[in-house]
């Protein structure tokens, strides 16, 4: 394949690499090694009153343009998700310990999910986008939330929020507004427009 033809995404996340191969894309995935966490917390440091979605916005873009520095000639989709809840920014849970405290800080409450995507080419990133939904947690019991972590398992660290709304986790809540998309982490509608505009899908 040309590399002016390749397309790559920039991302280890299931979710989207299947939300990809649904939607009919052919590309290959090469994982953006960055650490996310630490670009998050140097964002939050040096920028008074950044938001989910500044962050969001940056890793996305990071990740696009880091990838294709080394794969030239390929467009590269980046993207990212973050969480925001009353002023601070959630990333995923590194452990199930954590996963619990994320939880139980989400119950009863509505919550913020930040998706961005970006398009990058030979280390210039050339456009982005960010989209956004509002999660209501209902009140679940200590009960329940032991026996969805226990179903869950490791699973419940792969995601922001650590639940996966097209599964188990979608029973954490009583109320979703936004875009299906959006929640399992990129803004599909806009990215398949663009990649028509770019000319690497049918239009």
């Amino acid at each position: 394949m040309p590399e002016a033809s390749r397309l790559i995404l920039a991302s280890a996340s299931a979710a989207r690499r299947s939300l990809l191969q649904s939607a009919g894309l052919v590309f290959d995935v090469v994982p953006a090694n960055i650490d996310e966490a630490t670009i998050r917390d140097a964002i939050l440091d040096a920028t008074t009153g950044a938001e989910g979605a500044d962050i969001a916005s940056v890793l996305a873009t990071e990740k696009a343009r880091l990838v294709s520095e080394m794969h030239r000639g390929a467009l590269v989709i980046g993207a990212d998700q973050v969480l925001a809840l009353g002023g601070k920014i959630f990333g995923k849970a590194e452990n199930l310990a954590e996963a619990r405290e994320i939880l139980t800080m989400l119950r009863g409450r509505t919550h913020e999910l930040i998706s961005a995507v970006a398009l990058a080419r030979n280390g210039t990133v050339h456009w982005q986008t960010t989209s956004f939904a509002e999660m209501t947690v209902r009140s679940f019991s200590d009960e329940f939330l032991g026996c969805y972590l226990g179903k869950m398992g490791e699973r419940a660290l792969q995601s922001v929020g650590c639940y996966e709304i097209e599964g188990p986790g979608v029973q954490l809540f009583e109320q979703i507004d936004g875009d299906y998309f959006t929640i399992l982490g990129i803004p599909l509608l806009e990215l398949l427009a663009r990649l028509r505009h770019e000319g690497m899908v049918s239009a």
